[in-house]
C-alpha cells in the first residue's frame, strides 16, 4: 500500500505540498512587514480560519437558506439532554456528527442509530461537537472564491468535484474482494474494515453499486475532480451574492452538497455543509489526471499571494489589525494540543 501511495503523488502528506513553498511564504511576509499578515484575511472567522476556529460559528455565518440544520454540542454534555436537542431542532437519522474544531475529515462520521450516536457521544465527551442534519443530495463540490477588499466582484479560482468512494458488484465477489481489487478502495482498506466489517461477506448483485463512504474528503477516499470548466461569470453571481451576507468573509473554500450543478447558479436546491478559511486548500490540485505535483505547487503560491493581497488591504484600507505574533502562536499550540487529545481519544 505504501508503495502505490508513494508512486501516487495526490497522497503524499500535505507537507509535501507546503515544505517547497516555505520561501514564497517568507517573501510574502517580508512584503508585509508582518510574520502573521495572514491573520487579517477573514475579520469574520477566529484567526482567519486556520483551523483552530470553531466550525460551527463558521457555518452559523451562512444564511439560513443555503446552511443545514446544525446543533452545538458542549464537551462533556449530558448525553438526555443532546437526544433533547435533536428532537428540539427536528433532526432525524441519519446524522452527521463531528468535532467542533477539524480538518481533512478528521472524526466525521454517518450516524445511523441511536445506538451508533450514544456510542460516538460516549467516546467523544472530551470533544465539543456538532450534530448535523445529513443533507441527501447526491453531488458535492469545493468552490473556492476570494475578493479583493472594495472591489465589487469576487472570483472563483477552484473547483473541485468530489465522486465518493464506490465499488460495483459482479454477482460472484465479496465486497471485501471487490475491495482488495479496486486499486483506490484498496488503500483505504483500515478504514473500510472499520465501516463495512459486517458486510465484508456480502455479495453484490451484478452492477449493483456500493456506496463504501459518503464523506466528501480525500482522506476518506474521496476522489477529488478538476471541475474548473464549470467556473462562469454566472456562477461567481451567485456565490458572490451568499458571500456578501457574510460580512468579513474575503478567502476560502464553500463544500456543497447538490444534485444538479445548474442550481447552484438559480440558488437553489442546495447547501453549504461547511465553509473554511485561509486553511483551505484549492483541491482540484489533487486530481493528477489534469494537474502535475509542480503546477499544484505553483497553484497554492498563487492562493497565498490571493491572501497577502486581502490581507494587507484589509490592514490598510478596513483597518484590520493583525493578530499579535504570541496571539497567533499560542492558537497554534493549542491546535496542536488538541490534535494530540483526538488521537488518544481514537486509539
Amino acid at each position: 500500500m505504501g508503495v502505490l501511495k508513494f508512486k501516487h503523488w495526490e497522497y503524499w502528506p500535505s507537507y509535501m505540498f507546503y515544505l517547497p513553498n516555505i520561501p514564497y511564504a517568507v517573501y510574502l511576509a517580508l512584503r508585509a512587514k508582518n510574520l502573521v499578515f495572514f491573520s487579517a484575511t477573514n475579520p469574520a472567522i477566529v484567526h482567519s480560519g486556520n483551523g483552530s476556529e470553531s466550525k460551527f460559528s463558521s457555518v452559523e455565518l451562512i444564511p439560513n437558506a443555503f446552511k443545514p440544520v446544525s446543533i452545538f454540542i458542549k464537551s462533556k454534555n449530558d448525553i438526555q439532554n443532546t437526544l433533547h436537542k435533536i428532537h428540539e431542532n427536528k433532526l432525524e437519522f441519519p446524522l452527521i456528527v463531528k468535532p467542533d474544531i477539524g480538518f481533512r475529515g478528521l472524526l466525521v462520521k454517518k450516524i445511523q442509530t441511536k445506538i451508533e450516536l450514544v456510542n460516538y457521544l460516549t467516546k467523544y465527551q472530551k470533544l465539543n461537537l456538532i450534530i448535523q442534519e445529513f443533507v441527501d443530495y447526491k453531488n458535492e463540490c469545493g468552490i473556492f472564491y476570494h475578493r479583493i477588499p472594495q472591489e465589487i466582484k469576487g472570483k472563483i479560482t477552484s473547483i473541485t468535484l468530489k465522486k465518493y468512494l464506490t465499488v460495483t458488484g459482479n454477482g460472484i465477489s465479496t465486497l471485501e474482494q471487490l475491495i482488495e481489487n479496486d486499486k483506490r478502495a484498496k488503500l483505504y482498506l483500515p478504514l473500510l474494515q472499520e465501516l463495512h466489517q459486517k458486510n465484508f461477506a456480502l455479495v453484490l448483485k451484478k452492477n449493483e453499486v456500493f456506496m463504501l463512504n459518503v464523506i466528501g474528503n480525500h482522506s476518506k477516499g474521496t476522489q477529488f475532480i478538476n471541475g474548473n470548466h464549470l467556473i462562469s461569470n454566472e456562477l461567481e453571481t451567485a456565490i458572490d451574492t451568499i458571500i456578501k451576507k457574510i460580512p468579513g468573509f474575503y478567502y476560502g473554500r464553500l463544500d456543497i452538497k447538490y444534485t444538479h450543478f445548474e442550481d447552484l447558479i438559480a440558488l437553489k436546491n442546495f447547501k453549504i455543509i461547511e465553509i473554511n478559511g485561509i486553511i483551505s486548500e484549492p483541491t482540484h490540485i489533487y486530481d493528477p489526471s489534469n494537474i502535475n505535483y509542480f503546477k499544484a505547487l505553483k497553484e497554492i503560491r498563487k492562493h497565498w499571494e490571493l491572501i497577502y493581497k486581502i490581507a494587507t488591504r484589509n490592514h490598510k484600507i478596513n483597518k484590520v489589525k493583525y493578530e499579535a505574533i504570541s496571539d497567533y502562536i499560542n492558537s497554534l499550540k493549542k491546535l496542536k494540543k488538541y490534535s494530540e487529545l483526538i488521537k488518544k481519544l481514537q486509539n
